[in-house]
């Protein structure tokens, strides 16, 4: 549902309407080309061993048996990739230090998860490759594991890395330490606000490490060729990216390596570092031949990047009047075993919605014995909301302020200055809050024993970056759109709409293809809710382009100065005379006869991004017998600044709120004292069904990002941020147990409401 806003909304032909996706039809039929659907002449498959134990050395690997069992091809461990230099790569969602990249790709001197990955094979079949790694031979010297945060930022811990020092202020420790860095936020005089704040609270907060959750696993297929070229199929969310990864790992030029991107069954930022094609790479470097890895779900969730686990401790305070004046907090996020955790992004983030003067935020990002972690959704901003909306909601309370009322009141606006020093340009926060006090679900009663209602507001601050594509004129009418982005979301219509509007054509006459890395410029990794924003930015340049030229081939024709032709509403015509005029589809018959193919380009980087805000509501009632914490009714709310596909934006946002309801409510990795996973399955690690949600309403509050020519807000991160503290602060309405550790299992419930263990 799309609400009307203060500013008017402009009216448009092909923006807003909900047309059937490009590649709807081959998703459906199955004839849409996953990663794991490549099979290759000569293919051989992969297989890759990996620790069973999560901190130990690597004594002795003895891979002799499994290279004379008959099938097997080639072996490989770590000794087999070229050196490289300790120097950061960036992800586009967060960077990677390269010999981290390569130690996390196959073990070096010591394992340090759970899962990390030590040796690898290339065999005819895949059931030889798995048997082949039976016969590798691994003597390990156990170490002791640090697996929390907390334990592995004492003096006296288990070091990850000996080399490693924290990072502070620009500068280096002297002393080894899990601590990889400091990160300090300023803002204001917090500690004199303090001293003026009627009612202050401090809370400590702790969350595990939760997994994207996507359907498909990982896979790649690498052909490494006689003439040192690289190509390499896969699901991945940044083609580019891989490519750079890869040419960086193993010292080749980048034009000597090709990444083609197949469909991609789900990302949310895990598919964007590798994990397999550097493996496969080296395999087939040795065989000569194509090789082919495809995880399988434990591999998934012991070895692939989930998101963080944390601590936080929050102090906040308010004025008797309701007005927020200071904050103090302190964010520690396991980043696994590498550093490289979102803390950063969780501490600029956290006060978003908050015109608050006074702040102090301190990150540390921190090595544990775990997976390295990967972006997931508004990377680091839904532990963090959940600590600050949990606090604020106290406060609100304390206070004796309706907690919607409360949040307009402190709310974000044009002109806050946020904790990372800039200032808001016109956002949609307090016409979001605005909209919620106001909608059906918020007034409606709430009736019956254990039930409670919780709202939460979420801000994520979207991305820019880089976006090229091409789209050439067909003589029928039709524009081949040309673009290389991974499609996670339906960003093929999003991108073909913006084009389709600005030439005043159709949608379903622009014609999308996602290409690989040789067939078009540079693009930047689908993640942080850009590409609707950048990409579509490119699209509206490249139809602005193909404007010109359109006009100029009629002003040719007509024998007229360029300057005489006009194009209004995909018509090209003569600006003194009403006669001269050409539709889109009539000029388009006549270019190939008139002249040279009329092709439109453009690269952007745009940093107008906006701001996203979503505020969601929750009702939901507590068993007190069992623990089960039922979601019985969910609004969302959100500021896409303009909805290009409402459908889609919908999508994202029951998405959103569907995974943060799951990360609250069950999702945790679950380790035992030696560090071993023990729930990697989906049926163990339990994320919700359609038996556990509710249907999930969408309110859009457009207010348009004047950052963007069709007023776009990334949409993608910011639904996953409020549900963690929604359920939590609905969970306390309805027990009286305020729950600052996630998840909110029934055995946490029952721990906490009855002291049963």
């Amino acid at each position: 549902m799309v609400l009307e806003t203060e500013k008017k909304q402009k009216k448009y032909k092909v923006i807003g309407t909900r047309p059937i996706r490009p590649d709807g039809l081959d998703k459906v039929t199955g004839r849409a080309r996953f990663g794991a659907d490549i099979d290759l002449p000569g293919m051989l498959h992969g297989a890759i061993l990996r620790s069973p134990h999560a901190h130990a050395h690597i004594v002795r690997i003895d891979t002799s048996k499994a290279a004379a069992l008959p099938g097997v091809k080639a072996v490989v461990t770590n000794a087999d990739f070229p050196h490289v230099p300790a120097e950061e790569l960036s992800l586009g969602e967060g960077a990677v230090n390269l010999v981290h990249l390569r130690q996390n790709v196959l073990a070096e001197d010591k394992v340090l998860y759970h899962g990390h990955a030590v040796a690898a094979v290339a065999a005819t079949s895949a059931h030889i490759a798995t048997e082949a790694l039976r016969l590798i031979d691994v003597t390990y010297e156990l170490l002791e594991p640090v697996l929390d945060v907390r334990d592995a930022m004492k003096q006296g811990s288990p070091i990850l890395h000996a080399d490693l020092r924290t990072r502070d202020m620009g500068k280096d420790g002297d002393i080894p330490s899990n601590i990889a860095s400091h990160l300090h936020f300023e803002l204001g005089d917090a500690d004199h606000a303090f001293g003026e704040a009627d009612v202050v609270i401090e809370r400590e907060f702790t969350t595990r490490m939760v997994h994207q959750g996507y359907i498909e696993p990982h896979n790649a297929t690498v052909s490494w060729d006689e003439d040192d070229h690289l190509t390499i199929w896969m699901s991945t969310q940044g083609a580019f990216n891989v490519r750079d990864q890869m040419a960086r790992l193993l010292r080749l030029p980048v034009h000597n390596v090709r990444v083609v991107p197949m469909e991609i069954g789900g990302g949310f930022g895990g598919k964007i570092s590798v994990y397999l094609p550097p493996v496969g790479a080296i395999l087939s470097h040795k065989t000569g031949r194509p090789v082919k890895l495809v995880m399988n779900r434990t591999e998934v969730l012991e070895a692939t990047g989930p998101t963080s686990g944390s601590y936080i401790k929050l102090k906040m305070g308010a004025t008797k009047d309701g007005r927020l004046i200071a904050a103090r907090g302190e964010l520690a996020y396991e980043a696994g075993a590498f550093p490289g955790s979102p803390v950063g992004a969780g501490c600029m983030t956290m006060l978003g919605p908050y015109d608050i003067a006074n702040a102090t935020i301190d990150g540390y990002d921190v090595v544990v014995n775990k997976p390295r972690v990967a972006a997931y959704r508004a990377p680091g901003a839904p532990i963090s909301a959940f600590a600050c909306e949990s606090v604020v909601d106290e406060l609100a309370e304390q206070l004796g302020i309706d907690p919607l009322q409360f949040r307009l009141q402190n709310a974000s606006k044009e002109g806050t200055r946020q904790l990372r020093g800039t200032t808001f340009p016109p956002i949609g926060n307090v016409a979001m809050i605005k909209a919620a006090l106001a909608s059906d679900h918020y007034n409606a009663p709430l009736e019956g024993p254990n039930r409670g209602r919780g709202v939460a507001n979420g801000f994520w601050f979207n991305a820019g970056m880089q976006s090229s594509l091409n789209a050439s004129v067909n003589g029928d009418g039709t524009v081949s759109l040309i673009e290389g982005n991974t499609d996670i979301g339906g960003t093929r219509a999003s991108i073909a709409m913006q084009l389709a509007e600005t030439l005043g054509i159709p949608m379903e006459a622009v014609r999308p293809t996602v290409v690989d890395t040789d067939s078009v410029g540079y693009n930047a990794v689908t993640g942080g809710s850009r590409i609707t924003f950048a990409s579509g930015w490119a699209a509206y340049e490249c139809g602005m382009d193909i404007r010109r030229l359109m006009c100029a081939r009629a002003a040719a024709i007509w024998d007229l100065g360029e300057d005489d032709v006009e194009y209004v509403d995909g018509v090209i015509r003569a600006r003194k005379d009403a006669a001269k005029k050409f539709t889109f589809a009539e000029l388009a018959g006549r270019i190939n006869s008139t002249g040279a193919p009329i092709i439109g380009n453009a690269s952007v980087s745009p940093q107008t991004v906006g701001g996203a805000f979503a505020l969601h509501i929750a009702d939901v009632e507590v068993d007190p017998e069992t623990g089960k914490v039922q979601v019985l009714r969910y609004t969302a709310f959100q500021d896409p600044g303009t909805a290009i596909h409402p459908a889609y934006v919908e999508g994202q946002m029951q998405g959103g709120a569907s995974q943060g309801i799951g990360w609250a409510l069950n999702e945790e990795y679950y380790y035992n004292a030696d560090g071993t996973l023990a729930n990697a399955s989906f049926l163990d690690y339990r994320m919700p069904t359609t038996l556990d949600l509710p249907m999930i309403d969408a309110v859009m509050v457009e207010t348009p990002n004047p950052g963007h020519p069709y007023g776009v807000r990334g949409v993608g991160e910011v639904p996953i941020v409020p549900p963690l503290a929604t359920i939590a602060n609905a969970v306390y309405r309805a027990t009286g147990v305020r729950f600052r550790d996630l998840p909110i299992s029934p055995r946490r419930v029952l721990k906490e409401t009855q002291g049963l263990e």
